[in-house]
């Protein structure tokens, strides 16, 4: 059974830094392709990045563009969101997931399109 932890969570202030890892276990990840998403209270999950792993294509949506970054360690079987210059909004449990796919669909940023997920991490922006 595919096996996902998420860590590096926190709190923070608004305009620092944070790395989330996605560590899996009973899987290799270079396999799939690696959703990030998060999901505030009383709000849907939604997808904040993604990153294929037969294109090493990266995706992002508006909110991350610019401040997110994506990237996979095989040799450590982990990927890595980088978050800079974080938001108070940008609050919320962070999961990571494996798609069914080596790449991210057109439909990536929805929640349905993968099928393992991890527990979540918490990270909390407040001065």
């Amino acid at each position: 059974q595919v096996q996902l932890v998420e860590s590096g969570g926190g709190l923070v202030q608004p305009g620092g830094s944070l790395r989330l890892s996605c560590a899996a276990s009973r899987f290799t990840l270079d396999r799939y392709a690696i959703g990030w998403f998060r999901q505030a209270p009383g709000k849907e999950r939604e997808g904040v990045s993604c990153r294929g792993s037969s294109d090493g294509r990266t995706y992002y949506t508006d909110s991350a563009k610019g401040r997110f970054t994506i990237s996979r360690d095989n040799a450590k079987n982990t990927v890595y969101l980088q978050m800079n210059n974080l938001k108070p909004e940008d609050t919320a449990v962070y999961y990571c997931a494996a798609g069914s796919w080596p790449w991210c669909t057109s439909s990536w940023y929805d929640a349905a399109s993968f099928g393992s997920w991890g527990k979540g991490t918490q990270v909390t922006v407040s001065s």
